[in-house]
């Protein structure tokens, strides 16, 4: 779909087939280059290398797009097919290098990041760099010479209805933005406060957006836990689970489910259960796999002395410690009455807090219980020995292993107890008689002390220190930016000095991952400003280049806000990417206003408006081909599309939105920063030919 979007773009717009064909090549071109490279560095085929090379298609074809455009404008001068290719290639080469360079270094901080950022992005950071750079080869060698070779001067018109109506509609575009643009720039300083403004929107918008880890993703599946009272017997919680079963059987959207009680390699207790959900496909019902969840739980937890706890099942499972939800709060603290009362008492605030839900714990310290406390004199005197009375209550209690019997097909285990009434019956115990060393039957009564208490389940530890976990889930609308400031406020004014907090699995990780991803995006911003300034030998012509970046920001902030998507990791990579994809219209505009300056001598002001006008058909064109390239992945449905579409929004977005802006506060900042140089020049007396080429080389 992104292929033929693009195509579509450069037919639209050239109005040409054999024109067309020229920048098509470039895309089965580039992406059979990286496949070739993918090979030595050991990626495979997976969700997110292609998902890189679908990105990929939108720009990769940007390169092309400008060789062949500037050609092609050179044939319309009346050149010779030949001569327009040579004076066009050269003419847009170091605009191309530019291009390519700049865009390929957004991601080389990606490549240097570690944990599970790293591991996530590392491959996609390559194979789109790698398909960026076969790109800018493929542009700078195959298009101006297929250019030469089939594209004749005049072929582009044609009578077609369509293509008439498509030269219409860019010929007024054009009048339009030059008409739009001769207003602007009489009026630069509200130009300027207006960028300006959208900077200061940019950072308020970011502190505002709810921001998420890694996307849920509807994969048809759902997990459970479900918890009894503390002490519930096993035949108890089968009998309940029994109930939630049914309840599952009757829903339309359950395709089969798994059942399990008790404790087991889940790490549940014996108060526990477990349960497996496969849903129908999506075309077959009408709620998500998120949605179900929170439709099904209160109807599950209806079942009396049940709660449930359901959660979509998520994409990376971060850590190894089970929870009934899908985000973990750990209290840990070397005494264990202040690190139980605390954790209660936080437990009980989180529940109140607006954005969270589903909060539960792991503290199990109500547990019915009977101590047998051994009288050993007595015990001594009638011939019982404190082995003899544990064997004894095994026996009972337990699952001793007695005999096997063996059958021609089969065997099995002959496991000793008491009957089941008497393992419900507390009483029973006084009945059960310890066999002495003399032989004789001694009652269990007579030589222990039989009382009822409570006692945990279990004890949690973390790092060898006694910890409880809070677990919790977020409601809809909550990002887990502000579920975790919530905790951490509730946290501060609700435990004691003793207690040390951290958060646990995912949430760690959205934890390390916004500071990692912040640092990760002033890195590339620094880096594109290192090669921009190597390649231009200027200080201020990156500044300019770069000015293009808040309105970016900004689309794509707004456009996540509109539809209720969070600053999730891949919308953060969306954002770094879109700082590779704005630029390119201005180091389009500049490249041709700094080359009008020195070779015709042009004021500032004429350059950059003819450069703007020139400009202004491979821009449109090269965004739309980025901007269609990212609405597949916006749009996109099947298995694993809630993880890309935050990435085609974002993308999407930052396009539409800096687009209409940049082409024409580029040309604004390009002027001030112009008459900045030159009063710069002026006051450390550089004049004439020997000035020092700081701001206009």
């Amino acid at each position: 779909i992104t292929l033929l979007l693009v195509i579509v773009v450069i037919f639209l717009f050239l109005r040409n087939a054999s024109a067309t064909v020229v920048p098509s090549l470039a895309l089965p071109l580039s992406i059979l280059g990286t496949f070739a490279l993918m090979k030595p560095f050991g990626f495979s085929l997976d969700n997110l290398s292609l998902m890189a090379l679908t990105l990929s298609v939108g720009f990769v074809v940007d390169d092309a797009i400008v060789m062949l455009e500037n050609c092609v404008r050179h044939m319309e001068m009346g050149k010779p097919p030949l001569q327009a290719a040579l004076d066009g290639s050269r003419e847009v080469g170091f605009t191309i290098l530019s291009m390519t360079l700049s865009l390929v270094a957004v991601f080389i901080p990606v490549l240097f990041i570690g944990g599970l950022l790293g591991r996530l992005f590392h491959e996609f950071a390559v194979v789109i760099s790698v398909a960026i750079l076969v790109s800018g080869f493929v542009s700078l060698t195959l298009t101006p010479m297929m250019a030469s070779r089939f594209i004749r001067h005049g072929s582009h018109e044609s009578r077609s209805p369509l293509l008439r109506a498509s030269e219409a509609t860019f010929d007024a575009a054009l009048r339009g933005y030059e008409k739009s643009l001769a207003w602007v720039m009489e009026h630069r300083p509200i130009a300027l406060v207006f960028s300006l403004g959208i900077l200061i929107g940019t950072f308020a918008l970011f502190a505002l957006i709810p921001k998420g880890f890694i996307p849920s993703e509807d994969i048809d599946q759902l997990t459970g836990t479900t918890e009894a009272a503390e002490g519930t017997s096993f035949e108890s919680m089968v009998n309940h689970q029994q109930q939630i079963a049914a309840i599952l059987q009757k829903d339309p959207n359950v395709a089969g489910f798994m059942s399990s009680v008790g404790g087991g390699r889940g790490g549940t207790s014996s108060n526990q259960g477990r349960i497996f959900l496969r849903l129908k496909p999506k075309s077959e019902r009408k709620l998500s796999a998120d949605q179900l969840a929170r439709q099904l739980t209160p109807r599950l937890n209806a079942v009396p002395g049940m709660r449930v706890f359901l959660q979509n099942p998520p994409p990376v499972r971060i850590g190894s410690r089970s929870a009934k939800s899908q985000y973990q709060f750990t209290l840990t603290g070397t005494d264990l009455e202040s690190l139980y009362e605390n954790s209660a008492r936080l437990e009980a605030r989180m529940r109140t807090l607006p954005g969270l839900d589903n909060v539960t714990s792991d503290l199990q310290i109500k547990n019915p219980e009977i101590h047998v406390e051994l009288d050993r004199e007595r015990a001594a005197s009638l011939g019982v020995s404190p082995r003899d009375v544990d064997e004894t209550l095994y026996d009972a209690y337990g699952s001793r292993q007695v005999s096997t019997i063996f059958t021609p097909t089969n065997q099995y285990w002959v496991v000793l107890e008491l009957l089941p009434q008497y393992q419900r019956d507390v009483s029973a115990l006084q009945l059960l008689n310890v066999r002495s060393s003399k032989g004789d039957l001694v009652p269990v009564g007579t030589v222990a002390k039989l009382t009822a208490g409570l006692g945990p389940l279990s004890v949690s530890h973390s790092g060898q220190v006694p910890a409880v976990t809070l677990s919790f889930d977020l409601k809809p609308g909550t990002g887990l930016s502000e579920g975790v400031s919530q905790i951490q406020a509730a946290a501060r004014q609700t435990l004691s000095s003793d207690i040390s907090t951290a958060f646990a699995g995912t949430a760690q990780a959205f934890q390390a991952s916004q500071q990692g991803l912040t640092l990760l995006l002033l890195i590339a911003v620094l880096v594109i400003y290192l090669v921009l300034g190597v390649l231009y030998e200027s200080f201020v012509h990156p500044l300019t280049i770069l000015s293009g970046l808040p309105f970016a920001g900004f689309g794509a902030l707004l456009t996540l806000m509109i539809f209720r998507t969070d600053l999730s990791v891949y919308a953060f990579v969306g954002v770094i990417m879109l700082i590779g994809l704005v630029k390119k219209n201005a180091i389009m505009m500049i490249d041709f206003a700094i080359a009008a300056e020195r070779n015709e001598g042009r004021s500032a002001r004429d350059a950059i408006l003819e450069a703007s006008l020139v400009r202004f058909r491979p821009i449109m064109m090269t965004t739309l081909a980025a901007l269609l390239g990212g609405i597949p992945l916006a749009l996109g449905a099947g298995t694993g599309s809630e993880l890309r579409r935050p990435l085609g929004i974002t993308i999407v977005g930052g396009l539409i939105l800096s687009q209409l802006l940049t082409l024409y506060t580029t040309p604004v900042i390009y002027l001030y920063f112009d008459r900045l140089g030159t009063r710069v020049r002026k006051r450390f007396g550089h004049s004439g030919d020997g000035e020092v080429e700081t701001v206009r080389s």
